[in-house]
């Protein structure tokens, strides 16, 4: 298995588990617990892995209302636009895109009415040209 392997599949698995211990790392990997405990700590320093974060449970999330807004936004004003949405907790992430629109911002709320009012305050932004909005009915993969 080569190194760059090797680190692939360790960072998959701390995508399926980040608190993975480093001896079970090593054990599904096939090597030895002191060479995946160096290999972590190589991609820690250089950042590629940058920190490590929460995975909330099914349960939670199911209890939020998701949407796949597709935004059309003014050139000249996308920085300004980007700049509210960081400033938007139920702003989960936002995407640059190719074709008709412009980015793709994934919101999360825990109402309908919640996320209708997040939407609407996005498509009010100065700049925002147009906006298309898909409710995610469930997850089928979540990596």
């Amino acid at each position: 298995m080569t190194k760059i392997n090797a680190d692939r599949q360790l960072i998959a698995l701390l995508r399926e588990n980040g608190r993975m211990p480093v001896a079970e790392i090593a054990r599904k990997l096939g090597i030895s617990r002191s060479t995946a405990q160096s290999r972590l700590e190589k991609l820690e320093r250089n950042g590629t892995i940058a920190g490590y974060v929460v995975k909330l449970s099914y349960d939670y999330l199911a209890g939020q209302i998701r949407a796949h807004l597709m935004v059309t936004v003014s050139p000249k004003l996308a920085p300004k636009v980007v700049r509210f949405l960081d400033d938007l907790i139920e702003v989960r992430t936002v995407h640059s895109v190719s074709g008709s629109f412009d980015m793709i911002v994934i919101v999360e709320a825990p109402s309908v009415a919640e996320l209708d009012a997040v939407i609407d305050k996005i498509g009010a932004l100065d700049g925002v040209e147009r906006t298309m909005s898909s409710i995610i009915l469930s997850t089928r993969i979540d990596r």
